[in-house]
């Protein structure tokens, strides 16, 4: 069945139901993957994978949402008829809504297919590349892809949007090995529209498996103390998400539990701090144009130095608060460039830690987090000293946000997000 055809089959059931108000997505993928596994290259494979995520309104204002991952018409009878049950024994709510009319509209965005011989090449020549010149290294899961998706976005209001994006992906995971000395693991990713540069060449690998062979060896900070915090690109990404979820997300502004629901317009970080959402970047491999309640996409600043501009809430979110809809769904964060070097973001640390991973739990609703510093290093009057063991890390995320002391010059392209390194102050750090 074609969209269109699915989009009238299912329009008629709900109409033959009197169900005034409804939307629907489809989504295909295919993936093309190679894998790297105990050392050796293994067969590309490919995936192919399809969803129909339906939501319906009926006229008491209940809704209802079903997903199938087999689309024929038996399942897409199936899936109208649960929607319908399950906004009967849902809520009223009058902030249920759906998108208005827009334009109809199709966005493309990279291939439409993989070079396979150039993944090949590329993949093989990494691992060589890495026996020669990181012999400590062990990769494990390891993995070069390909993903060609397709998205459809229609509802009874007439929104008509398709998406097509094709990008690859790698993603690995590697320890060190040195004798009877095994660093912790590590991982990292990238996107990107193309395979003009080898492997090693992309986002921070080169720079990761240095430090790794490092790691092997490993000493405890030589006292609790309170002191700064350079966060790497790499591990930055986990605390902007914690702060989005705290504070800005939709849940934890209808739920209450933001302490920044009432701060639009208002100074919430350090005025060196400015952050983006921006999911139609020319600069990043992988975008979206449409967001997830029906509307086009477009970028925005979330946070303009210092000032919040806007919380990420959708249609409904905005519709239960009473603030306005957020023009995207965030992601494909971009953190603006500041005035120093990393260099000399270290050498004005007098006593910190380079915080390269963090293992810890979500931070409480205010934003306290506790956790410890994985594959990170110990600062000393301006000097990275050795590589850190068992290395308890504590703070709090807003506060965090409001005392940055600097942000480098140098970011880091993902392909889904452009990050710079950031010095916080006022961590408590302490060992064994």
């Amino acid at each position: 069945m074609t969209p269109h055809e699915i989009r009238d089959n299912v329009f008629a059931q709900l109409k033959a139901k009197k169900i005034p108000q409804a939307e629907f997505g489809l989504f295909f993928t295919t993936k093309h993957e190679l894998n790297l596994n105990n050392g050796q290259i293994t067969l590309l494979r490919t995936t192919q994978n399809s969803r129909f995520s339906l939501s319906v309104i009926n006229q008491k204002q209940q809704n209802g949402v079903a997903n199938i991952n087999k689309i024929d018409p038996e399942y897409l009878t199936q899936s109208v008829s649960s929607a319908i049950d399950i906004a009967k024994a849902s809520p009223k709510d009058a902030a249920h809504a759906i998108a208005p009319y827009q334009n109809p509209q199709t966005f493309h965005k990279g291939l439409e297919a993989p070079d396979l011989e150039k993944m090949y090449t590329r993949f093989h020549t990494f691992q060589t590349q890495v026996k020669k010149q990181y012999p400590k290294i062990v990769l494990e899961d390891t993995i070069l892809s390909f993903t060609q998706s397709t998205r459809f976005y229609q509802n009874t209001n007439g929104v008509d949007f398709k998406e097509y994006l094709g990008s690859y992906l790698f993603n690995t995971c590697f320890t060190a090995k040195d004798g009877k000395h095994t660093s912790s693991f590590n991982g990292t990713a990238f996107n990107t529209l193309d395979l003009d540069q080898e492997l090693l060449d992309y986002a921070t690998i080169s720079s990761l498996f240095s430090q790794i062979t490092e790691q092997t060896h490993l000493k405890s900070v030589p006292t609790h103390f309170v002191g700064d915090l350079i966060i790497t690109p790499d591990c930055l990404i986990d605390f902007i998400e914690y702060f989005i979820s705290i504070y800005l997300s939709e849940s934890a502004l209808i739920s209450g539990t933001s302490i920044l629901k009432d701060s639009l317009q208002k100074l919430v970080a350090s005025p060196l701090f400015s952050l983006h959402s921006q999911p139609l970047s020319s600069d990043m491999a992988t975008n979206y144009f449409m967001t997830g309640d029906g509307f086009a996409a477009q970028n925005s600043t979330i946070i303009d130095q210092g000032v919040l501009r806007g919380f990420l809430l959708g249609l409904y979110g905005a519709r239960k608060i009473g603030q306005a809809r957020a023009v995207n769904d965030g992601d494909n964060y971009v953190v603006d460039p500041g005035q120093h070097s990393y260099k000399e973001l270290i050498k004005n640390t007098r006593q910190g830690i380079l915080l390269c991973r963090f293992s810890g739990g979500d931070p409480s609703s205010s934003g306290d987090f506790s956790g410890v510093a994985k594959n990170s290093y110990y600062i000393k009057n301006g000097k990275i000293q050795y590589p850190v063991n068992e290395t308890m890390i504590a703070g709090n995320i807003l506060e965090m946000f409001k005392n940055i002391l600097a942000v480098s010059q140098e970011r880091i392209n993902f392909g889904d997000a452009i990050l710079p390194w950031i010095a916080f102050s006022g961590i408590s750090v302490s060992g064994k």
